[in-house]
């Protein structure tokens, strides 16, 4: 019996042929598809501390290789990785080129009583293994929707993210303008300070300017904070490009309100997701009247523990070896999200909750405080 098709077109038959001489395909697309996925995506990596650069008084660089593999996945410049370590965890941004992959550079500065910041400084050495998630975060270049005229804001160790989206533009020798405007405490702590000077020097798509706010009497460049009168004087008129800002906590507000003097309009600013707030009952949602440092219980799967009401939810589960998937720590990344089966917590400012979290009772628990007594479902 002829095949249905061998009679409708000229050259039928001999198709037919092909196909049955054919080797029927058994491969494991599934098990394929998922090796592709983990090799650019992957949940967690091993790393190596090949090096350490010291540098400033209270910076350190550790330069990271694979232990699995010689190549890591790639990133964007301006992304991060999360660090486990003690127990939790805190992401850095690469300050490498994403142009080359056989390490990650992750820049560390340390701060006064931060817990990880001190451990690794302190204690990692040449040849430590360090557990990461692969890069992630959304504080990177869009050509499409950022042009290629920028401007970063950044303190302290915020230039971390800045020093990576540089090296790939001399790296790729990519047709962009980045300028730089950096706050320091001092000329010595100015981080990357003789790379970003020999770069801006040697290329003119790059402008670096330092502004120092406790200059020694050798100091002839910009003094003061990143003033809106700073910033115009340094970078001219914004025009609309593209503003990344990034560093502590409390240059976002002042720079948020610096560029808005200048007539910026908020969607031409990017801010990078930096840590749950310092004081999270010095928001204005905060509920009157209630005491952040009183105690409150938290119920987890038939677990229940005290914890400050000023405490994140996340750090409080930690404390209590209950570790929920975390990347970001700043209410960004959503990994962390539980839901609130009873009680009443406060989701700071820096939640970016979709509009069914709220409706169906989730949390990002990085940045979500108990108010009362609280039982959720991980």
């Amino acid at each position: 019996m002829k095949h249905p098709l061998a009679e409708r077109f000229d050259g039928a038959a001999q198709i037919l042929v092909e196909i049955e001489s054919r080797i029927p395909d058994t491969r494991d697309h599934p098990a394929e598809t998922r090796a592709t996925i983990d090799a650019y995506h992957p949940q967690r990596l091993r790393l190596i501390v090949a090096e350490i650069i010291g540098e400033t008084a209270t910076t350190k660089t550790f330069r990271l290789a694979g232990v699995d593999q010689l190549e890591l996945p790639p990133f964007l410049a301006g992304q991060y990785v999360n660090v486990f370590v003690d127990g939790t965890s805190r992401p850095y941004a690469i300050s490498s080129s994403p142009a080359t992959l056989d390490h990650y550079d992750l820049t560390v500065r340390r701060v006064p009583g931060g817990r990880i910041s001190n451990l690794l400084i302190e204690t990692v050495q040449v040849g430590r293994v360090l557990t990461t998630t692969g890069p992630m975060g959304t504080f990177h270049h869009t050509p499409l929707f950022h042009g290629d005229d920028l401007v970063f804001l950044a303190g302290g160790s915020g230039v971390a993210p800045a020093m990576s989206m540089i090296r790939e533009i001399v790296d790729r020798d990519l047709d962009r303008t980045f300028h730089l405007v950096y706050g320091s405490r001092s000329a010595d702590d100015i981080i990357f300070r003789a790379e970003l000077d020999a770069l801006a020097t040697r290329y003119p798509g790059v402008v670096v300017d330092h502004v120092i706010t406790e200059p020694d009497t050798d100091w002839t460049g910009p003094t003061g904070f990143l003033t809106a009168d700073t910033i115009r004087a340094l970078t001219g008129e914004l025009d609309g490009r593209m503003v990344y800002v990034c560093g502590p906590q409390a240059l976002y507000p002042y720079a948020l309100g610096q560029l808005r003097a200048l007539g910026q309009p908020r969607k031409r600013i990017r801010f990078e997701a930096n840590g749950a707030p310092s004081d999270p009952a010095a928001q204005p949602h905060w509920p009157a009247d209630v005491d952040p440092a009183e105690k409150v219980t938290v119920t987890v799967g038939g677990i229940s523990f005290r914890t400050p009401r000023n405490r994140p939810l996340l750090d409080a589960l930690e404390d209590n070896d209950i570790r929920p998937e975390a990347a970001c720590r700043s209410g960004e990344c959503s990994l962390c999200r539980v839901r609130i089966v009873k009680g009443e917590v406060h989701n700071a400012e820096e939640a970016k909750l979709r509009l069914s979290d709220e409706q169906f009772g989730y949390t990002h628990s990085c940045v979500a405080y108990p108010i009362s007594d609280v039982e959720i479902d991980l």
